[in-house]
C-alpha cells in the first residue's frame, strides 16, 4: 500500500509581518488586506469608509487573522500619522504598506474645461495624500532598515485619460513618487514600487464616474480594451500587489507595474 504524502502548504510569505493598507473598506484595497492575512500578516486597515472598513475587518478575522481598523483620510496629514502610529503602537513596527486609497473626482470633461474643484480635491487625496504616506511610512521603516512600499497608480499614470486630466496628471504624479522614492532609499532597505491598474472591477469603476453596472454598452466596450477580453478581478490587483511587498520581487525597486490585461500591449 502506498502511503499519501501530504501536500505541503504554501509559505505564509508575511507571517510576522505588519502590513498597512489604505482604502481597504472595498475593492482592490480589501482585496488586498484579506490578501495580506490570509498569509500570515497582521493588517491594518484604512479607509474614510467607517462601515466597510469595519467589514473588512470582520471578514479578516472570520478567516482567523488579526486586523484593526483605523478611519482615514489621506488627505490630512495627521489621519496618515495616526494610521502608521497605530500600525507601530497595536503591532510593534510596520514592514509593508499599500498606498491604494484614491478617487476619480467624478467629471467627464476636456482638460479647457475641467473645474478647478475638481482638480484640487483629487490632487489632494491622490498624489498628496500618497505622498503623506509614503512619508510617514518611510518614518516607520528607517530606524528597522527594511520595508516595502506599494503605490497603487492607474494605467492612467502611464497614458493620457482624456475628459479625466486630474486623475491622470495625479497618477502620472504617484508613478514620479515612486521612482524618485525607490532611487532615494534603495540602499537603506526599502524599496517602492507602483501598480497600475486599469478595467478592474470596482466600485470605483462599476458604480462611480463611469458606471458600467448600468452602462451595458459602456462595459462591454471598457473590457473589450483589454487583449484577454474582460475586466479584472480586485484580487488579481492584490496578487500583483503582495508579490511586490514579497521577497520573491527582492530585485524590484521603481518599477510602474501594468495590471491592464494586456490593454496597453
Amino acid at each position: 500500500m502506498t502511503s499519501q504524502v501530504p501536500t505541503p502548504l504554501l509559505p505564509r510569505r508575511f507571517a510576522g509581518k505588519v502590513c498597512a493598507v489604505t482604502g481597504a473598506g472595498s475593492g482592490i484595497g480589501r482585496a488586498t488586506a484579506l490578501a495580506f492575512a490570509s498569509e500570515g500578516g497582521q493588517v491594518v486597515v484604512a479607509d474614510v469608509d467607517e462601515a466597510g472598513g469595519q467589514e473588512t475587518v470582520k471578514q479578516i478575522e472570520a478567516g482567523g487573522g488579526e486586523a484593526v481598523f483605523i478611519r482615514t483620510d489621506i488627505a490630512s496629514r495627521a489621519d496618515v500619522k495616526a494610521m502608521v502610529a497605530l500600525a507601530v503602537s497595536q503591532f510593534g513596527r510596520l514592514d509593508c504598506a499599500v498606498n491604494n486609497a484614491g478617487i476619480t473626482g467624478g467629471v467627464n470633461a476636456p482638460t479647457g474645461d475641467y473645474p478647478e474643484e475638481a482638480w484640487t480635491k483629487v490632487l489632494a487625496v491622490n498624489l498628496t495624500g500618497t505622498w503623506y504616506c509614503v512619508q510617514e511610512e518611510l518614518a516607520a521603516m528607517l530606524p528597522q532598515g527594511s520595508g516595502t512600499i506599494v503605490n497603487v497608480a492607474s494605467a492612467a499614470g502611464l497614458h493620457g485619460h482624456p475628459n479625466n486630466v486630474s486623475y491622470a496628471a495625479s497618477k502620472h504624479g504617484v508613478v514620479g513618487l515612486t521612482k524618485t522614492a525607490a532611487l532615494e532609499y534603495a540602499t537603506r532597505g526599502i524599496r517602492v514600487n507602483a501598480l497600475c491598474p486599469t478595467g478592474i472591477e470596482t466600485p470605483m469603476i462599476m458604480d462611480g464616474r463611469l458606471n458600467l453596472r448600468n452602462n451595458p454598452e459602456a462595459l462591454a466596450k471598457f473590457s473589450g480594451q483589454a487583449a484577454l477580453k474582460r475586466l479584472g478581478r480586485p484580487e488579481e490587483v492584490a496578487d500583483v500587489a503582495l508579490w511586490l511587498c514579497s521577497e520573491q520581487s527582492s530585485f524590484i525597486t521603481g518599477h510602474a507595474l501594468a495590471v491592464d490585461g494586456g490593454a496597453f500591449a
